[in-house]
């Protein structure tokens, strides 16, 4: 069979530690190849997600996003992986860049060690019912408040705050529950729809916000981090009075034993945001040579 090697990167995202946050290889030079090839080789990692980058003519690299099961518009923490692994190689000049991205294009800060994505202004979808949304985690509704509703600020996210941290500990995803819940939505595929739980406090002293998203097969149970949902989930707080500030700590992943922040921030006032900045680091964990095949 022909095969092509691609140089490759394992970065661990919203951390600057080896073995902490969320990892994804970086594919340098993949962005061509088919979706198969490329969910074949995420499920061979045994990661959320993985990207593959290739030149652009609307912004200085071409991303795309994979799971096991399908190509996504956009991810938070593979783009800081994405970003960390560019600099790791001297691929990135400045303190500025831009990703073209089947979201559109997403402008790239960086700041010392910190890699800032500004994503995209949120989009609030329908509000979803909390009976559903606790029966797909396998809590009580009364561990719910408020209402769950859909936002995106690149990839859409069923957001949902709980009551405390010892709900969002509990938290059991029930694949016939997130199926009913996603039917009820009109999402395509019950990957669309996982809720994404969040508590009003962090999992440290410095944290303000600390959340789960629990995950169908074939991807991994748990996400570590997840970079889009905190910046749709930063929406829905600023959205609904229930962050008083401007800028925040959001902490992910303490409960696997992979910790991960960002700090987050908003972009226009509250009730006109144009956009939502996520920022965090990238640890570089390994980097090597990846032999693909042209077709499966």
């Amino acid at each position: 069979m022909s095969t092509t090697a691609f140089d490759f990167d394992w970065v661990d995202a919203f951390t600057d530690r080896p073995f902490g946050g969320n990892g994804c290889a970086v594919v340098h030079g993949g962005a061509h190849l088919g979706e198969d090839i490329a969910c074949t080789y995420v499920k061979e990692t045994s990661l959320v997600e993985c990207t593959f980058t290739g030149p652009s003519s609307v912004a200085d690299v071409h991303v795309r996003y994979f799971l096991a099961s399908r190509e996504i518009p956009f991810a938070g923490h593979p783009t800081i992986a994405t970003v960390a692994a560019l600099r790791s190689r001297g691929l990135v000049r400045g303190d500025h860049l831009t990703l073209e991205t089947q979201a559109g294009i997403v402008a790239i800060d960086i700041q010392g060690d910190e890699i800032e994505m500004t994503q995209i202004a949120p989009q609030f979808g329908p509000a979803i019912d909390p009976s559903l949304v606790a029966a797909a985690v396998s809590l009580p509704v009364e561990a719910i408040v408020g209402q769950p509703q859909q936002v995106s600020t690149g990839l859409p996210f069923c957001i949902t705050v709980l009551k405390d941290h010892n709900s969002l500990a509990a938290a059991q995803l029930n694949l016939d529950a997130l199926a009913k819940l996603a039917q009820s939505a009109g999402a395509d595929g019950i990957d669309l729809m996982e809720p994404f739980l969040v508590t009003l406090q962090g999992a440290t002293a410095e944290g303000d916000t600390f959340s789960r998203l629990l995950m169908a097969p074939p991807s991994p149970p748990e996400d570590p981090f997840t970079g889009s949902a905190t910046g749709a989930m930063a929406a829905y707080l600023w959205h609904h009075d229930l962050m008083p500030k401007d800028i925040f700590i959001a902490e992910q992943g303490h409960g696997m034993g992979r910790p991960g922040q960002a700090r987050v921030t908003r972009v226009g006032p509250s009730s006109d945001m144009t956009g939502i900045k996520v920022a965090g680091q990238g640890f570089v964990l390994m980097s090597g040579r990846v032999h693909l095949p042209d077709r499966l």
